[in-house]
């Protein structure tokens, strides 16, 4: 079942690369860190063994990484990139900010594919927020981590 408040919304390709990372870091990784702690408690006294040390943090990394892969595919929600007539995930959204005349464009995906260079910015960002359910010609107002407030209309979705 998913919980609502950590949904995920992947597109397919997002989460076959998951799947993909996931499989690597359970059978890779996992085995090559018990080969580097294996290695490391050859070498004798643990208490100042820095390779000891350093694949016990490597450890710790790849198993958060796991952790927090299922749990984004356990809480995934999928979509495809589509048209719509309301600011959604998958959707493109082309906004003018109040003041300029330069358009803005962005897309709207889930926070584990947000890629600022390709403008995809998360349905979780103060931009998402804002428009997240608007139409066409809506005027938002976003309000930023720092607490300016900017202006937008929607010009428009696709």
């Amino acid at each position: 079942m998913i919980n609502q408040d950590k949904k995920e919304y992947l597109s397919k390709e997002r989460q076959a690369e998951l799947v993909t990372e996931l499989d690597i870091l359970k059978t890779v990784r996992r085995k090559e860190i018990a080969e580097d702690l294996e290695y490391a408690r050859s070498l004798g006294d643990l208490s100042e063994n820095a390779e000891f040390n350093k694949a016990r943090e490597d450890q710790a990394i790849v198993e958060d990484r796991i952790n927090q892969i299922e749990s984004v595919l356990a809480n995934a929600e999928i979509v495809k990139m589509h048209h719509a007539s309301t600011a959604e995930v998958g959707t493109t959204i082309v906004l003018v900010k109040k003041g300029s005349s330069k358009d803005e464009t962005f897309m709207l995906v889930g926070s584990e594919e947000i890629d600022f260079n390709s403008n995809k910015i998360s349905l979780k960002s103060p931009i998402g927020i804002a428009i997240s359910g608007k139409t066409k010609g809506d005027e938002i107002k976003v309000k930023l981590p720092n607490g300016i407030e900017e202006f937008y209309t929607i010009k428009n979705i696709e």
